[in-house]
């Protein structure tokens, strides 16, 4: 047959892209009769047979015998006499079929049909992949770095298909060189035009939880339940867990044997600090757990503004806030609550020492910015932060040593005078 490179190429589409014969055949069959229509104006009295195993096909065209002088539709009426040129005996009235060649569609047609055959298997490839990696939302996934750039890092899989991680999905420490296996979790399939962009995150709180889920037995049979799930990537995490089988330990079963079986979370978050927990419905007691490793006096709630006021003892007020924040930020978003940390011997407005001041009084002297990361460690008093040495709170706080060493020689100012 006159099938020019068409044909041969039939294979290699079945080949190359992974394609069901059924669906192969219905995208040809598509494609063949568009161009049908277009050439002849209706595709209705055509017969397309396909064989694409063989990268065959053949188009038959049926047409109905009619008197020379009745002839009015070409495409689907034959004259008397042209159908006795196929074969002499036949009559008007009969049905004549006819082998279309692809030739006669014109070359230019042809090259058409390629170009349109080739779109509508990649239209296929792209909606499967859609549909695949929709599917796999919210599931762990492995790829191989190919190409690092700046804002991006591009990954391929097995298969070939290329998955995106965002450099804000990625953890602060994270770095990674061609042919790197990383994981992560499907976060997102995007269409961008017809082709599917699919987003993966190594930050996202269920990234944590399915590491859980594939690195803890009990986890993944069901009976450890992860209740909640708030992280800081790549700095901190807390992790509620609870159990229906009161002879299990979660905690102790998540954590393992001096942390053997958390060990390879930590690590494949870049070290980041998780607290497991005991997950409670008793609000006060949850809060207190949330707040480990600081030890809370007492707790005063308010159901409806959602807050609470923390009570401890100074040495704990640091714990409880931890550096830059975290574990009270943390505490916060897992038991849904906002914590208000008092000191004892702060209420009523007293403080511990009489003398003491507080820091906000100095708002003249020493910038706000600064007051608030003394105050991120809980630190809100010129004697609180006087009691400290100097290379204690650069260890704690984002401050400069030089920036710490000018605040407390305006607080000794103060006392000294």
């Amino acid at each position: 047959m006159e099938n020019l490179a068409l044909i041969d190429s039939f294979s290699e589409f079945k080949d190359d892209k992974l394609i069901d014969r059924v669906t192969l055949m219905a995208i040809l069959e598509d494609v063949f009769r568009n161009a049908l229509k277009k050439k002849y104006g209706s595709d209705d009295n055509f017969d397309i047979i396909i064989n694409p195993d063989k990268g065959d096909m053949e188009i038959w065209r049926r047409r109905v015998i009619v008197a020379d002088e009745d002839l009015d539709f070409e495409n689907e009426e034959i004259t008397l006499t042209e159908a006795r040129k196929i074969e002499a005996d036949f009559e008007i009235g009969e049905e004549v079929s006819e082998e279309v060649k692809l030739i006669d569609l014109g070359r230019r047609a042809i090259l058409a049909l390629r170009q349109n055959l080739i779109s509508k298997i990649h239209e296929h490839d792209n909606t499967n992949l859609y549909k695949q990696f929709k599917d796999l939302i919210g599931d762990i996934y492995t790829a191989e770095v190919h190409h690092v750039r700046p804002r991006v890092v591009i990954l391929v899989d097995d298969e070939g298909n290329e998955i995106v991680l965002p450099k804000e999905k990625q953890i602060p420490s994270d770095f990674f060189r061609k042919g790197d296996n990383v994981r992560g979790i499907i976060e997102s399939v995007e269409l961008k035009g017809n082709k599917p962009q699919i987003i993966m995150s190594r930050t996202s709180e269920k990234f944590l939880e399915k590491l859980f889920e594939q690195e803890i037995p009990e986890v993944f049979d069901g009976l450890i339940n992860v209740k909640n799930v708030v992280r800081i990537p790549g700095e901190k995490a807390k992790v509620a867990v609870d159990s229906y089988d009161d002879r299990i330990d979660p905690v102790g079963a998540c954590v393992g044997m001096k942390g053997s079986r958390i060990h390879g979370i930590v690590r494949e978050l870049g070290n980041e600090n998780i607290d497991v927990i005991n997950y409670t419905s008793n609000i006060q007691l949850y809060i207190t757990r949330a707040l480990s490793p600081a030890k809370v006096s007492s707790i005063k709630i308010n159901e409806e503004a959602k807050r609470a006021e923390v009570f401890l003892k100074l040495e704990e007020v640091s714990k409880a806030i931890g550096r830059g924040g975290h574990n009270i930020k943390l505490a916060g978003l897992l038991t849904g609550y906002e914590l208000d940390v008092i000191r004892e011997g702060d209420i009523a407005g007293t403080t511990s020492d009489e003398d003491d001041v507080e820091l906000t009084e100095f708002s003249d002297e020493i910038e706000e910015w600064i007051i608030d990361e003394f105050a991120k460690i809980g630190l809100d008093t010129a004697k609180s932060i006087l009691k400290h040495d100097v290379d204690d709170l650069v260890r704690r706080t984002d401050l400069e040593e030089e920036t710490i060493l000018d605040v407390m020689r305006i607080l000794k100012e103060e006392f000294d005078s």
